[in-house]
């Protein structure tokens, strides 16, 4: 492991570490329930039920925290085994970000971003993964731990040699998702079927509010 390796690993995780939940939250008017815990990324689910727009902004960029560090290291040669330790960085700063007392979110948007450098193909399977899970299941959540699971069996099949680090990721992703596994366990789970209500019940809630005032 040579220094420029070393210094990406570093940049990974404090690129990594930039909120974007928390910063939009503190510079914006955005009106979230109290019983939200701000230092808790994971809020990001309150955001969908508020503003559906902001949160796909918010994962567009935790996408991009993930990517792009990863990116630029393949763009300086670096060996395809440090680029699976570079991504495991990003995704570490987004569930331990440092500015941010190391309270962080699940990592699942930065995990996608960081894998989508490594391989496009592995990136659409496990989407397709994902997408299916939750289609047949409901559960999101249950998409995203399937798809947890398949990930080093897909980076095998394709690029074998990065079959450790995105098994060290996955695991990272296992454990920050231990209590959605416990409620799907006991039947506690929420389905997509209520978020979508929620989404919709804001959006229309949101163009009555537009009416009135004008």
């Amino acid at each position: 492991m040579n220094l420029m390796t070393l210094i990406m690993i570093g940049i990974a995780y404090l690129v990594g570490s930039i909120s974007s939940t928390v910063l939009f939250y503190r510079y914006t008017d955005l009106s979230i329930s109290k019983t939200i815990d701000i230092n808790n990324q994971g809020m990001i689910n309150a955001l969908w039920i508020k503003k559906p727009i902001y949160a796909f902004i918010l994962v567009i960029w935790d996408i991009i925290k993930g990517s792009l560090p990863v990116w630029i290291s393949y763009r300086l040669g670096i060996a395809p085994f440090y680029l699976g330790i570079i991504a495991i960085a990003a995704c570490l700063g987004h569930m331990y970000p440092i500015f941010f007392r190391f309270r962080g979110g699940s990592g699942i948007a930065t995990a996608f971003g960081a894998i989508a450098p490594i391989g496009w193909d592995i990136s659409g399977l496990l989407f397709i993964t994902w997408l299916t899970t939750v289609i047949i299941s409901g559960y999101t959540s249950l998409g995203i731990i399937i798809s947890a699971l398949v990930a080093p069996f897909y980076v095998w099949c394709f690029r074998p040699e990065l079959t450790f680090p995105v098994s060290m990721l996955s695991c990272l992703i296992l454990i920050r998702q231990h209590e959605n596994i416990q409620r799907i366990w006991r039947g506690q789970e929420n389905k997509i079927d209520k978020n979508f209500h929620n989404i919709l019940k804001s959006v229309i809630s949101n163009k009555d509010n537009s009416s009135q005032d004008k």
